[in-house]
């Protein structure tokens, strides 16, 4: 299986899927979700693999979510939104084997999802976790916002989404969105060990523990799409579209001009 925009690599019996855009800081088009989905199902259904570990290539970032060159009122590739969001985030509920989020850089954004819906979340000092939807016109209406609330408590995610704010590998461990914060020289290390140890486990117990685990906010699947659909009506409007003329023009949006 050859892939344009992700690595894919098995270590050690884990699964190294990277996505490959450094140049963008990791930002994902169409395809890359596309890249991403396959690679989560060979990985999930490899008898050979016992973790997975969702990762960015370069130091920068992790991923910066949706790549706004890509991004002119719908995306470039399919789905609601032309972004297959709703199946990635299932793929990583679904596949029966731990997903880890390797996080060395940037986690904004799209990004921030990814490392939510994640199993564990490895980080390092470098690390940098926020949501940007609403400076840029977007949000999440799915696990983004709904389980970022259970994973983190329902205040912060509300201050998450509303401010915008950026915050530390060793904030997000104390909010409860990553589980370690190593040093950046460490990171590799780290993640490898906690892959190590998951794997002298018994996989079947996990994969049943996983969907344990999953089971109470499966429900919220359901929310993602409809919630997709009311954000493709979104990115028809002015105001939307000003998040992404503001960035391209390089100035402050002014977002309430357009709010009906």
């Amino acid at each position: 299986m050859e892939f344009e925009d992700i690595l894919y690599e098995v270590r050690n019996g884990a699964a190294w899927i990277t996505i490959n855009r450094p140049e963008k800081l990791n930002s994902f088009r169409g395809q890359t979700c596309d890249e991403l989905i396959k690679a989560l199902n060979k990985a999930g259904y490899d008898r050979n693999v016992g973790v997975v570990v969702l990762a960015g290539a370069g130091d920068r970032a992790f991923c910066t979510g949706g790549d706004q060159s890509a991004h002119n009122g719908n995306y470039d590739g399919r789905g609601t939104i032309g972004l297959p969001m709703e199946e990635l985030h299932t793929a990583i509920r679904d596949v029966p084997k731990p997903v880890i989020a390797r996080v060395q850089g940037y986690a904004i954004g799209g990004g921030n999802v990814l490392c939510t819906i994640c199993d564990l979340t490895i980080c390092s000092e470098k690390a940098q976790f926020g949501q940007a939807g609403p400076k840029m016109g977007s949000v999440d209406p799915g696990y983004g916002t709904a389980f970022l609330a259970r994973v983190v408590g329902e205040k912060k995610a509300r201050e998450i989404w509303y401010l915008c704010r950026r915050y530390s590998g060793a904030e997000a461990v104390t909010m409860g969105l990553a589980n370690i914060c190593v040093p950046h020289d460490q990171l590799d290390a780290e993640v490898q060990k906690w892959c190590d140890e998951i794997c002298e486990k018994s996989p079947t117990a996990i994969a049943i523990a996983k969907r344990s685990f999953n089971v109470d906010t499966a429900h919220q699947s359901g929310i993602a799409g409809l919630g997709m659909y009311a954000l493709k009506l979104f990115y028809d409007t002015e105001e939307s579209r000003e998040g992404v003329n503001a960035l391209k023009e390089k100035r402050k949006p002014e977002f309430r001009k357009y709010a009906k």
